[in-house]
């Protein structure tokens, strides 16, 4: 701190004495004034005309407040000056706002012997006065959030919350790039009414620029209600808005710990609530695929589910520049202001069949799997009529359809496991069981040799293998007649 007294000056009438004296530092009493007293010495004409072997003491004024009498003014002067230094060694820093207030000292020849109570004065002037410093106010659309000791400690706070979100970049660093590929910040602003302005206050209130960059981050707390959503229970809701689970309840009186939660119901959270709102202008880059398009041909020499690719398809490319907004790090808008093709997609061309499915089989099945050996006839086992052949070891898992029909049953039954019906539509059905999946449904037509599942070993089975039964006019046949 830089003290410079400059310059005072005193006026003694002949019952009272003020005194007064300018500087960059304010000692106040509640409010912030110090008042810094200098001995005086006393008029000479005046003592001259006094019995110099009179005592004189001086009677001390906080304005009309009477604080008491000391017989040394040089006293009050000294203890003054101590609080002086007092300030100057612990606010460095500061530079302090001056005043001009009286102290009223009275001096009264002691004819009387009237009582002095030097301590009493000294103590109150210690104890009662206290710092003003000159700060600058922060203001944000007119309400003052916080002091700092300069406008250069301010423009740093004001730095700090706008790069806490350029990824750590100088200011220097937000200059338009020369590389075309590149990203680059355009513009990094504050949205709300930031003035300023000077302020006497006690230098208690003045902090500092971390503080000030917290505080600023922070902002205020206020209470928003929050809709459940799907998924949500009470401590991931209190999580997610920085509470503890016992705060949400306190928010929510209503609400405990058991409470069913539905879909659309509201709580009521708390959610901070930043002083400021830093808006980042970016200029994106981006060298992006170009998705390519797909054509169908249609073609009635095939069958309808059956498609081949006649012409493979490709991604094109083509390099964006988007207008990108972010408002406190998170994205508020995303604009494409140019587009230039780079490479244009290939469209991919698949012919897909027209002709109907024939749903009426021809009675002559096929083998149901690919390859494998019987391990089971038809006929009586174990006192059991074993109604179909079991297929089992094939050299691929997949079921296929005996001949051409519809699916009437495609599921879980029983002791058959995942099963499934083919009605051939000339009197003829199909029963193949134990899948291990389902690839049809009920309704569907299938044709002779298509898959319809996979080999398993589900329901009542010792291993996997195929269940296959035949049925003709709703009686039992052997299949092997069949083939």
């Amino acid at each position: 701190m830089s003290f410079k007294l400059k310059e005072y000056w005193s006026k003694m009438t002949e019952q009272t004495e003020r005194v007064r004296l300018n500087s960059k530092l304010t000692l106040r009493k509640s409010v912030v004034t110090i008042f810094i007293i200098s001995s005086i010495s006393a008029n000479a004409t005046a003592i001259a005309a006094e019995n110099i072997n009179d005592k004189t003491i001086y009677h001390v004024y906080d304005g009309d407040l009477y604080i008491g009498a000391v017989s040394d003014k040089t006293k009050v002067d000294k203890q003054i000056q101590e609080k002086i230094l007092e300030i100057e060694k612990n606010y460095k820093n500061h530079d302090f706002d001056y005043n001009t207030d009286e102290l009223v000292i009275k001096p009264q020849r002691n004819f009387q012997n009237a009582e002095v109570n030097e301590e009493e004065v000294l103590s109150y002037l210690n104890s009662e006065y206290e710092l003003d410093v000159n700060a600058v106010a922060l203001k944000i659309n007119g309400k003052i959030i916080a002091y700092l000791e300069d406008e250069k400690k301010l423009e740093k706070v004001l730095q700090m919350v706008k790069f806490n979100y350029v990824s750590d970049q100088e200011p220097e660093k937000l200059e338009h790039s020369s590389n075309l590929d590149a990203s680059r910040i355009v513009d990094v602003k504050i949205s709300k009414n930031v003035t300023v302005s000077m302020e006497s206050v006690a230098p208690e209130k003045v902090m500092t620029v971390d503080e000030t960059v917290q505080l600023l981050q922070k902002g205020s707390v206020s209470e928003e209600k929050y809709t459940v959503q799907k998924g949500d229970v009470l401590s991931t809701i209190a999580a997610k808005h920085g509470l503890k689970l016992k705060e949400l309840l306190d928010l929510n009186p209503k609400v405990n710990e058991d409470t069913p939660l539905q879909i659309g119901d509201e709580l009521v959270v708390t959610v901070n609530q930043p002083y400021l709102d830093v808006i980042v202008q970016k200029e994106v880059r981006a060298t992006e695929p170009v998705p390519y398009e797909t054509k169908y041909i249609e073609d009635d020499a095939m069958y309808k589910g059956e498609s081949k690719v006649v012409e493979n398809g490709s991604n094109g490319e083509r390099k964006r520049i988007y207008k990108v907004s972010e408002k406190n790090g998170k994205q508020a808008s995303k604009e494409v202001v140019q587009e230039t093709i780079v490479k244009e997609p290939v469209t991919e061309v698949i012919r897909i069949g027209t002709k109907e499915i024939p749903s009426k089989g021809t009675g002559e099945l096929i083998w149901p799997t690919k390859g494998g050996y019987i391990s089971s006839k038809q006929g009586y086992r174990r006192g059991k009529m074993h109604k179909g052949i079991d297929i089992a070891r094939p050299s691929d898992r997949s079921i296929l359809a005996a001949d051409t029909g519809t699916v009437v049953f495609a599921g879980e039954d029983g002791g058959y496991g995942n099963k499934v019906v083919i009605d051939h539509n000339n009197g003829m059905r199909t029963l193949y069981a134990h899948l291990s999946s389902i690839d049809v449904s009920v309704g569907q037509t299938v044709q002779k040799g298509s898959k319809i599942g996979i080999m398993g070993s589900t329901g009542n089975s010792t291993g996997i293998h195929l269940h296959f039964e035949v049925y003709q006019n709703n009686k039992l046949q052997n299949p092997l007649n069949y083939f």
